[in-house]
């Protein structure tokens, strides 16, 4: 390709790319992928020959070629010229925004300004983790029995003008009220409120898990309502606690051979009456039942058939 015809074709494809001086080695401007615009300048030795060249790119274009920089290197010392290498270069762009599609929205400046000065109010003690991309973080909360919770909020591009996502490990959906004025710290404390509101509940269940063999499930979750207690040998029940009213009589379903389970459900059904909202729910599930919950101090679980 002849320099008039190079020149033409750069004019054509980048009209927003241009020289900056009259010998025309620096380029400076925008190249146009995906309908996006990304700032970039190109510097040429004075041959103009590009694989002497050097790419400087904005900070949205370094996001984006993360991993592909070798490639763009390769590209920018074999191409034949400036409208060859641009070429490639955004067709490297178009191969990276489809494999992140993450990446499509990255945030404006002033996004991490804001984050910071967020965080600096909540305190950068209650982080546990963010990623390379500053949208996804982990927040350490304790409740006030003293269990640890990890809050993990997604970040929108547009914060604080739009909602996070926010998730943690609980028995009810997590309800966030939010506003283009609420702030992490805000956040944070309507966590610790929903916290508060589970302390009964997972009491209820610790007590539980403390006292007697689980068989199900093995490794139990802050989101578990149920748990599987053994009571003999082949003999379970399972209890469903509810988190608004732990203190209630739980669903229950007794387990294993219908002559040890029958008279057993006969006393449920029986002394249904005598369940006490103020004693604790382990306590209320024995004096129903008319049994004692075989506990990790006076037996193995090894005893009970799962």
């Amino acid at each position: 390709m002849d320099v008039k015809a190079m020149e033409a074709s750069m004019i054509k494809d980048n009209p927003v790319l241009l020289p900056l001086n009259k010998e025309k080695t620096i380029y400076d401007g925008f190249i146009t992928v995906q309908e996006r615009d990304f700032r970039v300048r190109i510097t040429l030795p004075p041959d103009r020959k590009i694989t002497g060249g050097r790419l400087h790119c904005c900070w949205q274009l370094k996001h984006l070629l993360r991993g592909y920089e070798q490639t763009v290197k390769q590209r920018l010392q074999q191409s034949d010229n400036l409208v060859t290498f641009i070429l490639e270069l955004k067709t490297i762009l178009e191969v990276g925004l489809k494999s992140f599609p993450e990446h499509q929205s990255i945030p404006p400046p002033q996004y991490y300004s804001q984050l910071i000065s967020e965080m600096e109010t909540l305190g950068w003690s209650k982080l546990l983790f963010i990623d390379t991309a500053f949208q996804t973080l982990q927040l350490n909360a304790e409740d006030s029995s003293g269990r640890q919770h990890l809050l993990t909020v997604k970040l929108k591009p547009k914060h604080p003008a739009e909602a996070p996502d926010c998730s943690a490990d609980l028995p009810l959906p997590l309800l966030i009220n939010w506003t283009p004025q609420t702030t992490l710290d805000q956040l944070y404390g309507q966590f610790l409120l929903v916290l508060e509101s589970l302390t009964r509940f997972w009491d209820v269940l610790d007590e539980i898990d403390r006292n007697t063999w689980i068989l199900e499930p093995e490794k139990p979750c802050r989101s578990d309502t149920m748990r599987r207690i053994a009571i003999g040998n082949n003999v379970s029940i399972k209890v469903e606690v509810d988190p608004r009213h732990p203190e209630m009589l739980p669903d229950c379903c007794l387990l294993g051979a219908e002559h040890v389970v029958t008279p057993l459900r006969n006393k449920l059904n029986t002394n249904m009456h005598l369940w006490n909202p103020e004693s604790d729910v382990l306590h209320n599930l024995q004096d129903v039942l008319e049994i004692e919950f075989p506990s990790p101090a006076s037996h193995e679980k090894s005893s009970f058939s799962t």
